[in-house]
């Protein structure tokens, strides 16, 4: 039976007896109710796992080395999935002069779900700890594998939807970027960080100083793809085409 086929009453229960059984392991040096939670094929077992360990973290500073350790732990062991509750427990943990370690093994998994997971440790991060995580996605922009590069395009769009000044800098680095994944990321990032009041505008605007007129096309189809699909968007499809083309011209549209 899955998380979500509890009753509610049901999952609380749940939730109480994994954090209890995670801290036994956290005050005898064990690891066994964790490997079994970790390793779950339920999604959703593996991810109270690691918001457990997370808050236990903020909230326990008795136990702060202790899940350290074991998160550390758990990156070595065979199975992806308790690899990846690792790496999103780092970003729970979120400080990253503790996690940079596990992220950087993470993005180095052999395993896509594994490498998949610093995506979404980053975009937890950046929304925490913006200023940290957006220095380590730097060091990490040119990357000489092009995968690590889009992992940590991806990792820094939620920051971007609210906050693309943040992130546009490191964009601009990567126009001149020759994989095709990777410029598609830059692209979907683009995208997504367009809608939200202001964001437009800010994109834009940053658009008009880039050098690359191809990647710049390719990116305002995408902006106006979202304004075209999503009913979220503050500006309307055609407000966003006459914004562009006053701005960019109409070779852009």
């Amino acid at each position: 039976m899955s998380f979500y086929d509890l009753s509610k009453e049901e999952r609380n229960q749940l939730i109480i007896e994994m954090e209890t059984g995670i801290i036994e392991d956290l005050e005898h040096q064990d690891s066994s109710h964790l490997l079994v939670y970790a390793s779950d094929k339920d999604t959703y077992i593996r991810k109270q796992a690691y918001l457990i360990l997370g808050r236990l973290y903020h909230q326990e500073s008795r136990l702060k080395e202790r899940i350290l350790l074991r998160v550390k732990g758990l990156l070595a062991h065979p199975d992806e999935r308790v690899r990846q509750t690792a790496i999103y427990a780092s970003g729970e943990i979120g400080e990253m002069d503790k996690v940079a370690p596990l992220l950087e093994r993470g993005l180095n998994d052999p395993h896509h779900t594994v490498r998949n997971g610093v995506i979404g440790a980053l975009k937890q991060m950046g929304r925490k700890n913006p200023t940290a995580t957006l220095v380590f996605a730097h060091q990490r922009l040119h990357d000489a594998n092009p995968e690590i590069r889009r992992q940590i395009i991806h990792g820094i769009e939620l920051r971007g939807r609210t906050h693309p000044q943040d992130i546009l800098p490191l964009l601009r680095e990567m126009q001149d970027e020759t994989n095709r994944r990777v410029r598609s990321m830059i692209v979907h990032v683009i995208g997504q960080i367009s809608y939200n009041a202001g964001c437009l505008e800010t994109v834009i605007q940053e658009l008009k100083t880039w050098h690359n007129p191809d990647l710049v096309r390719q990116a305002t189809i995408a902006i106006l793809e979202i304004h075209g699909e999503q009913s979220y968007c503050i500006h309307s499809l055609e407000d966003a085409k006459v914004y562009i083309r006053n701005e960019l011209g109409d070779t852009q549209i």
